[in-house]
């Protein structure tokens, strides 16, 4: 009886020591398989263990040693590594395999940085099919917030390689830009990807960077308050439930089942779509049902097949002959709706969309594609719809706080657990949230920048912007625009801060969606800034920059930075404005005269400054031989 006894203790304590031996070492989410670790920089191995429990890294036929101080946290540091791969790393018990060394970016901003593969299937349905590319790798940063301080950690993450599977959810600008670098430097390169759809810049700063603008500290301050987190996220809720329960219940179409395929319908009013119905029925909040019938040949019917219904604001409910194919529930996202095998028929067709809007201008938003593509034909929608009105609401759909786009909350849950991982820079994709006070803009990324920098220990480490896009109605004459104003204190952080670059996207833009397709040339003209700037290849990264004017009589000469300035010829240039000693802005006159450019107005006979593409949505072609277009500026 001793013996057994003794023997159940013996397996009782070496079981007990095998689990407190697997619990000593703990990794951060970053270090893990898969990882891509910076090339030619001193690496950092992190992570918790015991206090004062020896810790191992066996990496490339080498060891290192050290020591979890007494709160259990410890810290290698490697030498410079060459690129290469695959290899496998050993932290005591623990093996980290698939290990890659290259070039490792931090991509970060708001939606348009954000937006993922999938959205942009249309323009790159061929690159995600053919995706399989274990040189490209993500790791995608939980999208957190915290107000009380900076985090250490990271709640989850993991390193990815690019497949069909996983290209989906990869940033489009990110990953295009890792492929071209990719390629070029012929090195794995890994994207740590970091940004929130609708964030402020100040989100993404600390408290210390902030000192200037007491009202954000004020606002971070408030925040901190986990009951008022708590209250006023459970008060919007219960709005906004009781918005939704009263629009659901009000609609007669819902209790109607207006979706129905043999629904009598003769008694509809019908609109062109794209368009809005408030134009015909006044402005209201509420619920919008649509009708169209389309005839399919025998042929057609039954196959599996797409629908495109452009945008919608601002959610839609959509029905092919009573069966829901696909529902999105705010304004931004493409209605793409893949229809499944068997339910189209011969004949008649209905499709049915309910659209709910809460606030704004209700509307299927024009110069969007509208059609049902069945065996790469397309049915053009494009038309006249049916449409009757399902309820009205007599108040807006109440708003929201969004608590997560608060200043610092972003940097200490998002950035701040990233600073002991080595990078070789940072893409900044981000502006479209501070249109509203542009003028400050520039002294904000200035500070982040060097913030990041200093958090970093590069003081000269890589920082590339994407200038916003153009968008909005064009104007007729020309006008103040926050947006040219954000542009050009962009512009301007990236001529005077070292080693900052600039992507210009003025000509890329999409007038009626603040999120455009073309996230490949956007990606592409981060790598040239690159390029350029981070891995020092003679190339023209920049379409021509502005650099300086000179007034001769009623006319201004503008010079542009050297290597930029081999201009484009075109039979009449576009975008130029001038002002004349009033303040008063006109049209201009362009014209290319070598490498400068000559702009006046008749009716100007003592122009003080010019303009080039301020505007929301400018037409300016200014370009240099390269492609590039030239960003939006003043000469004041």
């Amino acid at each position: 009886m001793k013996n057994k006894l003794f023997f159940k203790i013996l397996i009782l304590l070496v079981g007990s020591l095998c689990i407190s031996l697997n619990a000593k070492i703990k990794l951060p989410a970053l270090v893990s398989d898969g990882m891509v670790l910076q090339r030619n920089q001193k690496l950092n191995i992190w992570g918790k263990a015991d206090a004062n429990e020896n810790v191992e890294v066996k990496f490339l036929n080498k060891n290192y040693k050290t020591s979890a101080d007494q709160n259990g946290n410890w810290k290698i540091v490697l030498p410079e590594q060459k690129a290469g791969g695959p290899y496998t790393m050993t932290i005591n018990e623990i093996t980290l395999k698939d290990i890659m060394i290259g070039e490792v970016w931090l991509a970060s901003g708001q939606s348009n940085m954000e937006l993922p593969m999938r959205r942009l299937t249309p323009l790159y349905a061929n690159e995600i099919k053919n995706a399989n590319n274990q040189n490209i790798r993500f790791f995608t940063v939980p999208q957190k917030y915290n107000f009380k301080s900076p985090q250490t950690e990271l709640d989850g993450g993991k390193w990815e390689a690019t497949n069909p599977q996983t290209i989906l959810n990869f940033s489009g600008v990110a990953y295009f830009f890792a492929k071209d670098v990719s390629e070029k430097e012929k090195v794995a390169v890994g994207i740590i990807h970091s940004s929130l759809g609708g964030s402020p810049i100040q989100a993404w700063m600390d408290e210390n960077s902030l000192k200037k603008y007491p009202e954000y500290l004020d606002e971070a301050k408030k925040w901190q308050n986990d009951d008022l987190i708590k209250s006023t996220e459970s008060s919007e809720q219960a709005l906004s439930k009781a918005w939704y329960t009263e629009l659901d219940q009000s609609d007669i179409g819902l209790n109607q089942h207006w979706e129905k395929f043999d629904l009598n319908d003769s008694d509809w009013k019908t609109m062109q779509i794209p368009g809005s119905w408030e134009d015909k029925e006044g402005s209201f909040d509420g619920s919008v049902w649509f009708r169209k019938e389309i005839i399919l040949t025998k042929n057609q019917a039954g196959k599996s097949a797409f629908l495109n219904l452009g945008r919608i604001k601002d959610a839609d409910v959509t029905y092919i002959n009573g069966t829901k194919v696909g529902n999105v529930t705010y304004e931004y996202p493409p209605r793409w709706y893949d229809i499944p095998a068997g339910v189209l028929k011969e004949g008649k067709n209905v499709i049915a969309v309910r659209v709910s809007n809460g606030s704004g201008k209700g509307q299927f938003i024009a110069d969007k594609p509208y059609y049902l593509e069945i065996d790469g034909q397309k049915i053009d929608l494009k038309s006249e719809w049916k449409y009757k009105i399902g309820t009205k609401v007599d108040r807006m759909a109440p708003g929201q706080t969004f608590i997560r786009w608060k200043p610092t909350g972003l940097y200490n849950a998002m950035i701040n657990p990233l600073i002991n991982y080595r990078i070789k820079g940072a893409l900044w994709y981000q502006g479209e949230s501070n249109t509203g006070k542009p003028k400050e803009y520039g002294d904000l990324l200035t500070t982040m920048i060097a913030d990041w920098r200093s958090k970093w220990n590069q003081n000269d480490m890589p920082f590339f912007t994407v200038q916003l896009a153009n968008f909005m109605e064009a104007k007729s004459q020309p006008v103040e625009s926050n947006w040219a104003e954000l542009r050009d204190q962009q512009r301007q952080v990236s001529l005077k801060v070292p080693n900052a670059g600039l992507a210009v996207i003025i000509d890329i833009g999409e007038w009626n969606d603040i999120h455009p397709l073309n996230k490949k040339t956007v990606g592409d003209r981060l790598a040239l800034q690159a390029m350029k700037i981070a891995y020092g290849k003679n190339i023209v990264a920049d379409g021509p920059v502005y650099e300086s004017m000179k007034i001769d009589g009623n006319k201004i000469r503008l010079s542009f930075k050297n290597g930029t300035d081999d201009l484009e010829p075109v039979s009449e240039l576009k975008g130029f404005a001038i002002k004349d000693r009033d303040g008063k802005w006109v049209w201009a006159t362009a014209k290319i005269e070598g490498k400068s450019i000559v702009v006046w107005n008749d009716s100007v006979k003592n122009p003080v400054a010019v303009r080039y593409d301020w505007a929301d949505n400018p037409d300016g072609n200014l370009k240099n031989k390269t492609g590039l277009p030239a960003s939006s500026f003043t000469t004041e």
